[in-house]
């Protein structure tokens, strides 16, 4: 009874979605992104942690927002939508994925997330990306614009360039190749390093130490002697990491091991750093929010899964959040290339968890900013994507009701401005099987 019942409520919102984009009727072409366009009557959410707006309006033009808010005038000559009775907010950015590079990780000949090469730092996971995967539709359709995209390590503790994508409908999806480094530390990072921590720390400093000896003197770096760390192409990809000009991102989870990252920075003041995990994060959030550091953390995990995480809690982000912290969530160990529709449920349990006593979890506008402008602040992309602010991308999503609310839904997707397509494989096949009708069926359904 009750699949039935959760059956005919998937049936009534499909049937109001595709109502509700007949009437909104935007052209899905190229020609909509010279296209001005103004969403009237919403709930509207900026994204940059202020609280939803009643009766707000954005307009985009040119694959830009030009603006978002109470009063906002409606630009003559817009294609206007009323979206009374619906949310609106900027599209949801992934702060942690694979998406894209694996269709279905099991099988390895669609899987690129790591490889075992004698490279490491210099991989670039951008040309790999594959925007006809199947879960980048089924992520466009839970509403998430944006992904960071995370390679995995093979040979060593360096996994290699990660990348920021859009997960519109062309083959075009790279928003900034080459975002980041990636290494891992902790206890997989001991495993790469050969079975301790001392040993990933030492080799952690002396691959460093190599960039900065191929960056002072390029044509005199011998990457090829058997002493070497880094042959010549992964030393090269290091140089912008020692220098600051590239952020790396270490995935960590215990308290100690965040501590022994930070302490990084006394041998290498200009490293960019990035925390990804940080579980048990919390307990040194203030020295975190004092050295600066964004974290890109999970917002589901509540149990110790392994050694370094013997200390979690799902108030974490909360807590990290009011130690002044710049927290970001993405998916760490949970599905990451496949389940990106999972970050508002990951942001409407701090709400909930808000509400409980005893435990610290964030306001509305603090869930939603930590799966849109946080993630894009924490990759140095918040002055182009991320939020409803004037100038930033126009990614935009109409929901109709609380995005953070399970049961709602997007009803309509624009990235860079261009309208989405809000259907994929699966919501084809639920329509086709849903209410088939005799003759309607292949070969094979038929007794």
């Amino acid at each position: 009874m009750m699949q039935a019942s959760i059956l005919r409520s998937v049936r009534a919102k499909s049937r109001t979605a595709c109502a509700t984009l007949v009437a909104i009727g935007v052209l899905m072409s190229g020609t909509a992104l010279a296209q001005t366009i103004a969403i009237t009557g919403a709930t509207l959410a900026i994204g940059d942690g202020s609280e939803p707006i009643q009766n707000g309006t954005v307009v985009i033009s040119a694959g830009k927002v030009v603006a978002a808010g109470a009063g906002v005038a409606v630009p003559a000559g817009a294609k206007t939508i009323d979206a009374s009775g619906k949310w609106v907010t900027p599209g949801i950015v992934s702060g942690f994925s694979r998406v894209g590079l694996a269709e279905v990780p099991g099988v390895k000949e669609t899987n690129d997330i790591n490889a075992r090469t004698p490279f490491s730092a210099a991989i670039d996971v951008a040309p790999a990306i594959n925007p006809l995967a199947n879960p980048i539709a089924i992520s466009r359709t839970a509403g998430v614009t944006r992904a960071v995209v995370v390679p995995a390590t093979g040979n060593g503790i360096f996994a290699g360039q990660g990348a920021v994508v859009d997960l519109g409908a062309d083959m075009d999806p790279i928003t900034k190749a080459r975002a980041f480094q990636y290494v891992e530390m902790g206890e997989e990072g001991a495993e790469d390093a050969g079975g301790s921590r001392p040993a990933a720390y030492l080799t952690f400093k002396m691959m460093l130490r190599e960039a900065q000896d191929y960056a002072r003197a390029p044509a005199s770096y011998d990457g090829r002697s058997k002493d070497a760390l880094l042959n010549r192409v992964d030393a090269e990809a290091l140089v912008p990491v020692v220098t600051g000009a590239m952020p790396l991102m270490i995935h960590v989870e215990s308290a100690r091991d965040i501590l022994g990252v930070l302490a990084l920075r006394k041998d290498f003041p200009a490293l960019k750093l990035i925390l990804a995990g940080a579980t048990e994060g919390w307990m040194v959030a203030s020295q975190i929010a004092a050295a600066k550091v964004p974290v890109i953390a999970g917002g589901l995990d509540d149990l110790p899964s392994s050694f370094e995480k013997l200390a979690a809690t799902q108030s974490n982000v909360g807590r990290m959040v009011k130690a002044g912290v710049p927290v970001a969530m993405g998916l760490m160990d949970r599905d990451e290339a496949l389940q990106l529709r999972l970050a508002t449920q990951q942001a409407g349990n701090m709400v909930a968890l808000d509400k409980v006593p005893g435990a610290t979890g964030l306001s509305w506008g603090q869930a939603l900013r930590s799966i849109t402008s946080a993630p894009a602040e924490a990759m140095g992309l918040g002055d182009r994507i991320g939020s409803l602010k004037a100038g930033k991308a126009g990614d935009v999503v109409i929901w109709d009701g609380d995005p953070l609310e399970m049961e709602s839904a997007p009803v309509a997707v624009w990235i860079d401005g261009i309208q989405q397509p809000i259907d994929n494989r699966q919501t084809k096949l639920r329509d086709r099987y849903a209410t088939p009708t005799e003759g309607s069926l292949p070969k094979a359904y038929e007794w």
